[in-house]
């Protein structure tokens, strides 16, 4: 890259760092190297602003289009506990909501992304030790990541420089100042809950979309709404049946949909899935198009969720941190206008309740 060298003394003096942290230890990834240096992961990468990275502008509406032409990519979300990896193509891509809210919906490429909340964009030229790693990172005001995409062996280079050419920032600077993260939500007492008209609007749903409504109706958290919805609606289970019920699914070669996400992107895998590893506490899937790596110390509450729809029940298993944070979701493969797959709902219900 041929970049504008604009870095302020500071973030000279954090790269520094970051490279003499990797010297001790070189597999560390930016996530805990900024975590361990006491910064947001944004400000880290910026501080390889005229070394490896550029800055872009985040002009969503014609840079996510454009990401076509790179042909085949990795697409990265994740969360504290998952890491959700996906490969494609970046294709058929629609914003809505005066560009807001954007829907990435292909056969091998399936995002949400709530656009409001991206912030900041790089791209990324690192030399690593498998080779060249070129990458596009979106950040949140925050600094959290929120979305990156990873060129592969079958990426078009040519139309990389491109990217880079045309949506380069004419000046190479850092963020402008971050914010705070938020405070966590204070859940409501369970007593102050209008728990019955929880309970009538549940059995009401017609579509497993109008969920969030009906917790913005109540007032209610989702880790809330599932304790108040009584046991026809949700029950929770063991965490450790997650990696079991996935492994039984992976025998059966059961189509399942896995959605992982934060705050401004959530990614969806559908199909099946095939090799399951573990890797200390990290319970993990690596197939050629699809890699999981669930961190399952992190799962602390596992729920079996079930729906009213137009299309029937819809049943999920839902898995959540010690904040109440959603971390991942699994479905059976359906699409709007179906029902759910029998064999997912026989093996969604398999596993035994535990008290709450």
């Amino acid at each position: 890259m041929n970049l504008a060298l604009c870095l302020p003394p500071l973030q000279a003096n954090l790269f520094s760092a970051w490279q003499r942290l990797l010297q001790q230890h070189p597999r560390l990834r930016a996530r805990e190297a900024a975590r361990q240096l006491a910064v947001s992961e944004a400000e880290l990468i910026a501080s390889r602003l005229g070394i490896d990275t550029l800055r872009l502008r985040p002009e969503w509406s014609e840079l996510l289009p454009a990401l076509a032409d790179l042909g085949r990519v990795m697409v990265l979300t994740r969360n504290e506990h998952c890491v959700h990896e996906r490969q494609g193509i970046y294709r058929e891509v629609t914003l809505a909501g005066n560009g807001k809210m954007g829907l990435v919906i292909s056969a091998d490429i399936d995002l949400r992304l709530f656009l409001s909340g991206w912030h900041s964009l790089f791209a990324v030229e690192q030399d690593t030790t498998h080779g060249m790693q070129r990458s596009l990172q979106v950040f949140d005001q925050h600094g959290v990541a929120v979305h990156k995409v990873f060129l592969t062996v079958d990426s078009d280079l040519d139309a990389w420089g491109r990217l880079l050419a045309r949506f380069a920032e004419p000046t190479q600077l850092p963020p402008d100042a971050l914010s705070p993260l938020p405070a966590g939500a204070v859940e409501r007492a369970d007593n102050t809950v209008d728990v019955e008209g929880l309970r009538q609007g549940w059995a009401q749903l017609k579509d497993v979309h109008h969920f969030h409504a009906l917790l913005g109706r109540y007032q209610v958290g989702r880790l809330q709404a599932l304790r108040l919805a009584g046991r026809q609606w949700a029950e929770p289970l063991s965490p450790q049946a997650l990696p079991q019920m996935m492994g039984e699914a992976a025998a059966q070669q059961l189509p399942v949909m896995v959605f992982v996400g934060n705050r401004h992107c959530i990614q969806i895998h559908s199909g099946p899935i095939q090799t399951l590893r573990w890797s200390g506490d990290w319970f993990n899937v690596l197939d050629p198009d699809f890699n999981l790596h669930l961190d399952m110390a992190g799962v602390t509450q596992l729920w079996r969720v079930r729906k009213p729809s137009a299309d029937g029940v819809i049943t999920s298993w839902e898995a959540f941190d010690t904040e109440g944070e959603l971390i991942l979701q699994m479905f059976g493969l359906r699409k709007p206008g179906q029902t759910e797959l029998e064999a997912w709902r026989t093996l969604a219900e398999s596993t035994a309740a535990v008290e709450a």
